[in-house]
């Protein structure tokens, strides 16, 4: 069982849970910085929001652009925060809980760090109120797609914080069972290299073909922005789009009939398990 947010969200609601609240952000790269923002969007306030990076120009780019405090290293300043956001790579993220934890008493833990498991982090945090997510990178444009766990220590009201931070960069899934964030992280987390990678090739069989370079890019770009909004708005499936756009004889089956013949679908979805695959590895590697 999965619920998904309804439309897309650019910010949290005026009305949200966080406005007033204290906000931790352990680690401050580039998912911290999205948060932030839509924090602030938001109406939060850069006072409540405190970050803690060892970085010396991490801190001093997140005070000049949104300025928030951003402290070298966990301490006092940390206690009261209702938020406690987890942007940690996942090899730092048990030494950053071991520093951090002891300050953070009460507060919600929302962990944005690939691959972390909540056994782990509850051995780490000495909290069941932890939220474990799967951001991905459109999340810096307001238009991520997030997978998102809830352990049961997670009340209705620790719900609506994480769904207001997470409502300022995108949309979000909730999944009922924390093994399938493995798949999330396969589909959505590192499915926009996938698109990446395509709009690479376009781009190259374009120049190929005697187009300049920036033409098939912008080509590229264009038809899968287009193609994503059809496939949000059609209502059908898939496969359904794809066969209308497919005339018997016509270029589009040409196209098709290469892919499938060069077994693209198989190596993608080869692929998407290899990524699961390797998620799952991660979980083990750096688990408690």
């Amino acid at each position: 069982m999965t619920s998904v947010s309804p439309v897309p969200l650019s910010s949290p609601a005026p009305s949200s849970p966080l406005l007033g609240q204290r906000i931790a952000f352990i680690g401050g790269g580039n998912m911290a910085s999205a948060l932030i923002g839509a924090l602030l969007q938001a109406g939060c306030r850069p006072a409540d929001i405190t970050v803690v990076d060892p970085g010396e120009a991490a801190r001093e780019r997140l005070r000049e652009r949104f300025g928030v405090n951003a402290l070298a290293n966990a301490g006092p300043a940390l206690a009261g925060c209702r938020l406690a956001v987890w942007a940690v790579k996942p090899q730092t993220f048990r030494e950053a809980a071991a520093a951090a934890a002891p300050h953070l008493g009460g507060a919600l833990h929302l962990s944005v760090a690939a691959g972390i498991r909540c056994a782990s982090m509850q051995a780490w945090l000495g909290s069941d109120r932890i939220v474990r997510t799967m951001p991905n990178t459109p999340a810096l444009v307001g238009l991520g797609m997030t997978g998102v766990y809830a352990l049961p220590g997670v009340t209705a009201v620790d719900r609506a914080l994480a769904e207001a931070l997470i409502a300022g960069t995108g949309r979000w899934v909730w999944v009922a069972d924390e093994a399938a964030l493995d798949a999330v992280t396969a589909l959505s987390g590192s499915g926009p290299a996938y698109v990446f990678f395509f709009l690479e090739a376009m781009r190259e069989a374009g120049a190929a073909m005697g187009l300049p370079a920036e033409v098939a890019l912008q080509l590229a770009i264009g038809t899968f922005i287009g193609a994503a909004r059809l496939a949000e708005g059609a209502g059908e499936p898939p496969e359904v789009l794809r066969e209308r756009v497919t005339s018997k004889g016509g270029t589009t089956a040409a196209a098709l009939a290469a892919l499938e013949a060069a077994g693209v679908r198989d190596a993608f979805i080869g692929a998407m398990h290899a990524a699961r695959q390797r998620a799952q590895e991660l979980g083990d590697a750096f688990g408690a």
